[in-house]
């Protein structure tokens, strides 16, 4: 039975023929990350196809996964358990995507309003109102 880690963990592969490699590739279950560690020059086209194969969010080649920051360059998209929708990542500034929806209120009284959807937008909050930012 394959079993989700946490923390450091490393799963190395070794192999007699590029066939065998995929074999082993295509029944490992998905994952966020995967790093791929090879030569660039030699077996170039054996580490395109090894990316092609993983089922992984982010694939790394010739490194390690980094910690999660709230950065543009952080996604954690791709399949499970990264997150259900591959338009959304679960890590980094796009994260907040996952968890909106669009609301649109109509001929609401301003007290009814949420604060900052109010003429006054006190907490500054960007906004469109109309065709106006």
């Amino acid at each position: 039975m394959l079993r989700e880690c946490f923390g450091p963990a490393s799963l190395v592969v070794t192999y007699t023929s590029a066939e065998d490699l995929h074999h082993t590739l295509r029944i490992l279950p998905r994952a966020l990350t995967a790093s791929v560690h090879g030569q660039q020059g030699e077996d170039e086209a054996l580490a395109r196809r090894i990316s092609a194969t993983l089922s992984a969010g982010r694939v790394i080649w010739n490194g390690w996964p980094t910690g999660v920051a709230v950065t543009p360059a952080m996604h954690h998209g791709g399949p499970w358990p990264a997150t259900t929708s591959s338009l959304h990542t679960s890590a980094g500034s796009r994260a907040i995507a996952r968890w909106m929806r669009p609301v649109a209120y109509q001929n609401m009284p301003e007290e009814l309003l949420p604060e900052p959807l109010r003429r006054a937008n006190r907490w500054n909050v960007p906004r469109q109102v109309g065709n106006r930012s």
